[in-house]
């Protein structure tokens, strides 16, 4: 099987890394800049539990140099997938499946939902319809990305948790393109369960990071910390179970409780979140894919949002001043 990894940051990296290792798929990766340049001189570096593992999958900058492949795994940032979907189309035969290994809400997510939500857009990540017009909804698989990862340096993915990636198709069918994405995660060490239910875990992913992530960038807290102080986590618990009134609304259904799920965000300790690392490295942070997506299905939904909506304003505020 054919898997281009496009976007091969940490997690992308680590999927390729170990993919390449075990030879569970013919893996290209498209990155570009230092890391490209280390990874076709040196390898790509994986250090995972203590051992370093070096391996030489195909490293391109193009994806015309890619050619077309069977599924291309997507692990972007959800602001960048627009540039980046013109830059895909030489991977795009007609049985190409895309995995949206990507935070928050995706560009698909009414495809194949059924009921009287089913086609429509998802203008926080899909402004008029851009990325659905280049890759089309139908290629979609989804993937919950659930390891942590890093990039030390170039050529160099440091694996510090986790060896989870959920899949599911928007459709809840188990079709053989998905098997043959998770036979290839599985053989190369990683679990990769197909779920019938696939929209139901995006939202419990979601649902920490739609409220640890904006609250960090803005207190500069870590999780500990922030799960840690009273008041800090009762923003976090007011502005989840809005989420979640409208994630049910929407036909979800929450399998742990809210304070579980608190909990669990409390056992990771002195995390920083994705967005508050973005922050401090001066990168554009995922605040549309995380939380103005809730507030856009609030109004969808007709339900009120009001500490998700204080919070969207106060950390686009912050974005904002901090040039980004």
């Amino acid at each position: 099987m054919k898997i281009c990894v496009f976007g091969a940051g940490a997690i992308g990296g680590l999927m390729a890394a170990k993919m390449a290792a075990a030879e569970s798929a013919e893996v290209t990766i498209i990155a570009r800049g230092p890391h490209l340049a280390a990874m076709q001189k040196n390898g790509l570096k994986l250090i995972s539990e203590g051992q370093e593992t070096i391996v030489y999958p195909r490293c391109v900058a193009t994806a015309e140099e890619a050619g077309v492949q069977d599924a291309v795994i997507v692990t972007l940032k959800a602001h960048s997938l627009a540039g980046a979907a013109k830059q895909m189309q030489p991977l795009l035969g007609p049985e190409t499946s895309i995995v949206s290994a990507v935070n928050g809400i995706p560009w698909w997510y009414f495809h194949k939902i059924g009921g009287q939500y089913e086609g429509r857009r998802v203008e926080s990540v899909d402004a008029g319809g851009e990325v659905s017009a280049l890759l089309a909804p139908e290629r979609a698989i989804g993937c919950i990305v659930y390891p942590a990862a890093d990039v030390p340096e170039p050529g160099v993915i440091e694996h510090t948790y986790g060896d989870r990636f959920t899949l599911g198709e928007p459709s809840g069918e188990r079709t053989p393109r998905v098997e043959a994405v998770a036979k290839a995660l599985v053989a190369a060490g990683f679990k990769a369960p197909v779920r019938p239910k696939i929209r139901d875990e995006i939202w419990v992913k979601l649902w920490g990071n739609l409220a640890f992530n904006p609250i960090s960038a803005l207190t500069v807290n870590t999780l500990d910390q922030l799960t840690g102080d009273p008041g800090q986590r009762e923003v976090a618990r007011n502005m989840m179970l809005e989420a979640q009134a409208i994630g049910e609304a929407l036909g979800v259904r929450f399998a742990i409780d809210v304070d579980k799920r608190i909990a669990g965000a409390a056992e990771v300790g002195a995390h920083r979140t994705s967005m508050l690392q973005d922050l401090e490295r001066g990168r554009p942070m995922e605040i549309e894919a995380l939380l103005g997506v809730i507030v856009e299905f609030a109004e969808l939904t007709g339900l009120p949002a009001p500490t998700c909506r204080t919070v969207l304003a106060l950390v686009r505020a912050r974005a904002r001043a901090a040039g980004l």
